[in-house]
């Protein structure tokens, strides 16, 4: 009996083992989780992708080449010239320029572990593949953002000062923040290129901190009292000025870093007695520091400057040398260094995006663009020979254009938010 027992139990054991159920691992369901894999995380992507929204869309065609050509045509003449009776006039010709952009890869993967995958309470795979997404949709936009924010067209507040760091915030008086004004302002510019709108209206782009500013104007309407609440963009938050606005907590923020390790602003030690290029400071300057702040911008007495070298040493010994000639007034004793990146003593200053239609291209996301890969346990063969280590990640290839310069306009600011650069 007990030779029997041995000869069934493995046949028993056998039959409810292998039988035909269906499990994650089987090869034959690998494509499957891979497409779902996919699919999450390109839907987590595509809400960050606010800036892509209303560009040109040229999606990557395979064996296509790295180059993306953008074209426009430019207006036809007027004609104020009477036809003469029975003669045909010349024809036009049509003048075409193209502006090309050669597209990179971006991408990056989490590697998982056997143990990691057999023993950990949450399922990993999914918690990376919602990591992944949103990295990857940060990283996108911020492509994108970055190549709009760089424009030469752009107002500073109600126009009321020539530079971003002459830009006031947080004083009793005389901040320059957004309004409805500023909004005016960058319509009345679209207008007088011709610029078209899109869907009927312009578009701006917003951080949360202008919107908190702009949306206390009597004059904000909110989604429902001007569109159908089934047809909005992704982020969109209202409407004032012919311009509906996207909120979204990517909107561009310039605000440089403090400049020392221990210091956001440094002082004037020593009065200069004349011009000149260097001036001892009060704070501590360490080596680190002193490497970091060459080629800073920095802001003296309402009047920005770069740094071209500064000194390690301890207080009241260490300086810091301009690029250029600092005057006598800027250089007194008590005088602060604020960091030059953004606005007035170091305040932050945010871009709002004025955007028309066509003024500018990116390639088309969803076309290809973006994709995620899963790697299973061993799937690298001799690299993996214990079958220890899975992965997942993503690839995509993207460039974004500026097309025309007149179809957007950059308008900063200051809030009575003061965040950190992003």
């Amino acid at each position: 009996m007990r030779k029997l027992t041995y000869i069934l139990l493995p046949i028993f054991l056998n039959l409810f083992a292998t039988g035909n159920t269906n499990v994650t691992t089987d090869s034959d369901l690998t494509e499957e989780m891979k497409k779902y894999y996919s699919d999450y995380m390109i839907d987590i992507a595509e809400p960050e992708l606010v800036h892509d929204q209303f560009g040109q869309k040229h999606p990557i065609p395979k064996n296509g080449g790295k180059t993306i050509q953008f074209r426009k045509y430019s207006p036809l003449p007027k004609l104020t010239s009477a036809l003469s009776e029975g003669v045909t006039p010349d024809g036009q010709k049509l003048a075409m320029s193209a502006l090309e952009a050669t597209v990179v890869q971006y991408g990056g993967y989490v590697e998982l572990s056997d143990m990691l995958l057999m023993t950990a309470i949450d399922n990993n795979q999914v918690e990376a593949t919602k990591l992944l997404g949103g990295q990857a949709g940060r990283t996108l936009d911020t492509i994108t953002r970055n190549v709009l924010v760089a424009g030469s067209n752009v107002q500073y507040g109600e126009d009321a000062v020539a530079a971003r760091y002459l830009l006031v915030g947080g004083e009793s008086s005389g901040n320059h923040y957004m309004t409805v004004d500023c909004i005016k302002r960058a319509v009345r510019d679209l207008k007088k290129m011709n610029a078209k709108k899109i869907g009927g209206m312009y578009v701006c782009i917003i951080n949360p901190d202008i919107a908190y500013d702009l949306t206390r104007d009597t004059e904000w309407k909110y989604p429902h009292q001007y569109v159908d609440t089934a047809n909005l963009y992704s982020g969109e938050l209202g409407s004032v000025a012919g311009c509906r606005f996207v909120e979204t907590t990517e909107a561009k923020i310039f605000k440089g870093a403090d400049l020392t390790a221990g210091a956001r602003s440094i002082t004037v030690k020593t009065t200069l007695s004349v011009p000149g290029t260097t001036l001892a400071v009060d704070e501590v300057i360490t080596e680190a520091d002193a490497a970091a702040l060459v080629g800073r911008k920095v802001v003296l007495n309402g009047h920005q400057y770069t740094v071209a070298s500064a000194s390690d040493a301890v207080a009241g010994s260490a300086t810091i040398t301009m690029t250029g000639n600092v005057t006598v007034a800027d250089g007194e004793d008590g005088n602060i260094l604020y960091p030059g990146e953004g606005g007035a003593k170091g305040r932050a200053v945010y871009a709002t995006l004025v955007l028309a239609d066509n003024a500018y291209g990116v390639t088309e996301i969803s076309g290809g663009g973006l994709q995620y890969f899963a790697k299973q346990l061993g799937s690298a063969g001799t690299a993996d020979p214990l079958n220890q280590r899975a992965t997942v990640g993503w690839k995509a290839t993207k460039v974004a254009k500026r097309l025309v310069e007149e179809y957007m306009v950059r308008v900063e600011t200051c809030s009575t938010y003061d965040e950190d650069e992003n």
